[in-house]
């Protein structure tokens, strides 16, 4: 996967059809980012919209993976904490296109992202995922610590509730 390339995205057209369809696609394959099946485009658009809008005035960085000119996967980072926290960041709406699983993708946005949030002086990530069929595996491979589970968290993107895990990482200089 050499030829992906990790990049800050910015409200472009392009760019943000290109979220959008990935968005959706991840809902219906049913990934747990916080939408139910069937997503409507408008409300995605809606989303992104407002996480571009976000990530221009600097409250959090959307970060994306590029193969060539298609937008292959995406992880947000959130700064926007509040002020007794300036020194944590929270991983969200890890992404991943379904053809280009398992190949690296989503460990390169993770490791992008923690040097992100390291720039940003943030030495603590902080993050959940599904209980069931999340990402916990890959998260663990990187070195995140279990905290805990929450059970009956939220709604399965195709209905049904599922747990919460949640997950932290010291980053930077206090390793």
């Amino acid at each position: 996967m050499s030829c992906i390339e990790i990049k800050a995205l910015t409200q472009t057209a392009e760019t943000h059809a290109m979220l959008v369809d990935m968005l959706i696609e991840t809902v219906a394959a049913g990934g747990s980012v916080s939408f139910m099946h069937p997503l409507a485009p408008d409300a995605a658009g809606a989303f992104w919209r407002k996480s571009l809008i976000a990530a221009a005035r600097g409250e959090r960085a959307v970060l994306g993976a590029w193969d060539g000119e298609a937008l292959v996967g995406t992880v947000t980072l959130l700064l926007d904490c509040p002020p007794n926290q300036p020194h944590r960041a929270e991983i969200a709406k890890l992404m991943t296109r379904v053809d280009h699983r398992g190949k690296g993708v989503a460990t390169r946005l993770m490791s992008a992202a923690e040097s992100f949030a390291v720039e940003k002086g943030r030495t603590l990530l902080v993050l959940d995922t599904a209980t069931e069929e999340g990402a916990s595996g890959l998260y663990e491979r990187l070195g995140f610590t279990l905290a805990g589970e929450i059970p009956d968290f939220a709604l399965k993107p195709h209905g049904g509730l599922t747990g919460t895990l949640i997950y932290w990482k010291r980053i930077g200089q206090s390793r």
